[in-house]
C-alpha cells in the first residue's frame, strides 16, 4: 500500500514524499482511513511506529477540506503530555501542512506565555498543548475551545499515568459537545478503556502491534551488577564500546544529576534531561545530544516518549523502572522506524522483582550477562525498594495542578514572584 491509496490530499502527499515516505505503517494504514471518514478512533501502537502522522495527517486533511480563512478558531486540539512530546507532534504538524493554508501553534509550561498568547491572538487551526498550560491560558482568557472540531489524546496512557485525568476532564467540559475524538496510546490498560469509553462515540479500535511487546529490531540484555558498581559498570559500557550517543534512564532526578556528573568526571560528555531542569536547559541538553557534543544523555521517565532521536543505538536503563509498562516506552527510544538498536538495562538484587514484571510483561526472557569484575553481590536483598503507586503518584500532581492553576492568573513579566511559581509549577509539563 502506499500514501495515494488513503485517500489524503494532493498537499498532504506532497509534503509525505518531501520527507522521503512513501509507504504508510501498519499503524498509519489501520487509523487514517477510520479517521478521514470521521469515525472516533482508539488507536494502540508501540512508539517509533508512526503514530503521530497516524492521527495529523488526516487531521489536516479534514480541516483542509473547509478551511477558516478570514477568522481562525483552534478547530483541531492535540493533548500531550509533556513539552518535549509537544514540541515534536508541532514539528511535524508544521511540516505536513507545508502546502496547505492552515495555521498552527504549540504552548507548554516553563516558558514565558507572551509569546504563545500573540501566536494565538493571529488565529491558528491547529493548537498542541500540554494540560496545564492550556488551562492556565483558558483562565486568563486567551484560549477559547468553543469551536474545535477534532480532540486528539496523545500518548493517552501516560497522561494518566501523570495524573492529567481531572485536567482533561476539565477541557472537554468547555468543548463542543459534538466533535471527532481521536485517542493514540501505547497501551489498552483498563484506565485507558474506561477513559475511552466516557469520551469516544462508537470509536473504531485499530492495534499494529500485540499490547506492550517490543520492537524486533531492539537487542535487549540485561547486566546483573552489585547496586554500587553500577556507575562504574556503565562508564566501561561506554568508553569500552567507543558509544557516541547512549540515552540513560535513572529513576530520580537527583540520580541523573549525580549520575551526569561522575560521566564528566570520568571524561564522558553527558547531560541532564529531567522535570526540576528549566525548558532552556532541557532544550540545550536535548539539542547537544542531537548533534553529538554531547554523548550521553541522562533522563527520568518525562523523557521516555516525548523524545524523537532518530537512529538512536543505545538505551541503558541505569535503574529499571517501577512500573513495567515503563520499560517498553524506555526502550522504545530505540529501533524506530526500521532501524535496529541496543537496550541494555543494569539490574541489582533490589530489581529482581521489577525484572520479573518486565519479563512477564513482554512475554520473553530477557538475556543475562556478568562483566568481570562487576559481579552481582550474592548476600543483598532481593526485596525491592517500597513501590510508589500510581494513585499516590497522580493524587501529588493533581493537588500541584490545583495550586498552579490558582496562582497563574497573571502576566509572569509583571509578577516575577509568580513567574517564579510558574516555573516550579509547570515542570510538571
Amino acid at each position: 500500500m502506499q500514501f495515494n491509496s488513503l485517500g489524503l490530499s494532493q498537499a498532504l502527499l506532497k509534503a509525505i514524499s518531501k520527507k522521503g515516505y512513501t509507504t504508510p505503517s501498519p499503524i498509519q494504514q489501520k487509523a487514517i482511513p477510520p479517521i478521514l471518514q470521521g469515525k472516533d478512533v482508539l488507536a494502540s501502537a508501540q512508539t517509533g511506529t508512526g503514530k503521530t502522522a497516524g492521527f495529523t495527517l488526516p487531521l489536516l486533511h479534514i480541516l483542509s477540506e473547509n478551511p477558516k480563512e478570514k477568522y481562525r478558531p483552534i478547530r483541531a486540539l492535540i493533548l500531550t503530555p509533556t513539552r518535549e512530546l509537544a514540541a515534536q507532534v508541532y514539528a511535524n504538524v508544521r511540516e505536513y501542512s507545508e502546502f496547505l493554508n492552515l495555521k498552527s501553534a504549540v504552548i507548554f509550561g516553563g516558558v514565558n506565555q507572551n509569546p504563545q498568547v500573540a501566536t494565538m491572538r493571529q488565529g491558528i487551526d491547529v493548537l498542541v498543548a500540554t494540560p496545564g498550560r492550556l488551562l492556565d491560558l483558558i483562565n486568563q482568557n486567551h484560549i477559547s475551545l468553543k469551536r474545535v472540531e477534532i480532540l486528539v489524546l496523545d500518548e493517552a496512557d501516560r497522561m494518566l499515568d501523570m495524573g492529567f485525568l481531572r485536567d482533561i476532564e476539565r477541557i472537554i467540559k468547555i468543548m463542543p459537545e459534538k466533535r471527532q475524538n481521536l485517542m493514540f496510546s501505547a497501551t489498552f490498560s483498563p484506565d485507558i478503556k474506561k477513559l475511552a469509553h466516557g469520551i469516544l462515540n462508537h470509536p473504531v479500535q485499530v492495534e499494529a502491534t500485540p499490547e506492550n511487546t517490543t520492537v524486533d529490531a531492539i537487542t535487549q540484555k540485561v547486566y546483573r551488577v552489585a547496586k554500587g558498581l553500577k556507575t562504574n559498570l556503565i562508564i566501561k559500557l561506554i568508553s569500552d564500546g567507543n558509544w557516541k550517543q547512549v540515552l540513560v534512564f535513572t529513576r530520580t532526578k537527583h540520580g541523573a544529576n549525580k549520575l551526569c556528573e561522575k560521566m564528566g568526571k570520568a571524561g564522558i560528555k553527558a547531560a541532564a534531561i529531567h522535570g526540576n531542569k528549566s525548558q532552556g536547559a532541557r532544550t540545550k541538553a536535548l539539542g547537544g545530544f542531537k548533534n553529538g557534543s554531547v554523548s550521553v544523555l541522562v533522563a527520568t521517565d518525562i523523557a521516555a516518549r516525548g523524545l524523537d532521536i532518530p537512529l538512536l543505538p543505545h538505551v541503558i536503563n541505569f535503574e529499571l523502572p517501577n512500573i513495567a509498562e515503563d520499560y517498553v516506552h524506555r526502550i522504545g527510544r530505540t529501533g524506530r522506524a526500521g532501524a535496529s538498536g541496543e537496550a541494555l538495562s543494569l539490574v541489582s538484587a533490589d530489581e529482581t522483582t521489577y525484572l520479573r514484571d518486565i519479563e512477564k510483561l513482554v512475554g520473553i526472557k530477557i538475556p543475562v550477562e556478568i562483566v568481570e569484575g562487576f559481579e552481582p553481590d550474592p548476600n543483598a536483598s532481593t526485596e525491592p525498594e517500597k513501590r510508589q503507586q500510581r494513585g499516590g503518584r497522580d493524587r501529588s500532581r493533581n493537588n500541584e495542578r490545583s495550586a498552579s492553576n490558582n496562582t497563574q492568573k497573571n502576566d509572569s513579566s509583571r509578577r516575577p514572584k509568580r513567574n517564579n511559581e510558574r516555573r516550579r509549577n509547570d515542570r510538571r509539563n
